[in-house]
């Protein structure tokens, strides 16, 4: 039996849930849409990308996919300072501009696990799974989470178990795992 430390889970999902991970999506070619894309890649929070990613969807000229992935690292953005819906609104975006774009999908299921929409949420992160995403680590990671928000502890346990296996240095997952006990019955 796998049990979650019951004090700690609650406290973990606050905390999870604004720090759950974000995929941002690479963006070449030069340009508005290229500078958003690396500020996204290396975890910036200013809001002032935001304003670098909206005026690149507004004045650039960008193929579906460069436009998804703009839209997804807009919506990074705003997922790292917890603006749940209006990143929510922005991975709506992108999958109506790349409906095969898995990081949308997951990083909606992010949005989602902000607002404790659990299990709306694990329908995004398998949906974006199933496509393929760059870092699966981080939708196994946030998938967690959501496991977690739903009182599901021994899914949680297998997903913070496979994020490792996939990613053995990325610390986040380890550390939730020091939360579960596993008892045999």
């Amino acid at each position: 039996m796998i049990k979650a430390a019951t004090a700690l889970v609650s406290a973990a999902l606050f905390l999870g849930a604004a720090g759950a991970a974000q995929g941002a999506v690479t963006v070449l070619g030069g340009g508005l849409a290229e500078e958003c894309s690396r500020a996204a890649v290396a975890g910036e929070t200013d809001s002032r990308f935001d304003d670098v990613c909206t005026l690149a969807l507004e004045t650039e000229f960008l193929n579906a996919r460069d436009r998804a992935g703009t839209y997804v690292n807009r919506g990074v953005f705003r997922l790292r300072r917890a603006a749940f819906r209006t990143a929510e609104r922005d991975f709506d975006m992108a999958i109506k501009a790349a409906p095969d774009l898995g990081e949308a999908y997951v990083n909606r299921g992010a949005a989602y696990i902000g607002q404790r929409r659990y299990a709306e949420s694990i329908g995004e992160i398998n949906r974006g799974l199933e496509l393929g995403v760059e870092e699966p680590a981080k939708a196994y990671y946030n998938r967690a989470l959501a496991y977690e928000g739903l009182e599901d502890a021994k899914s949680a346990y297998f997903d913070y178990q496979k994020a490792i296996e996939i990613e053995p240095e990325w610390a986040a997952p380890r550390e939730q795992l020091t939360r579960f006990t596993v008892t045999r019955r």
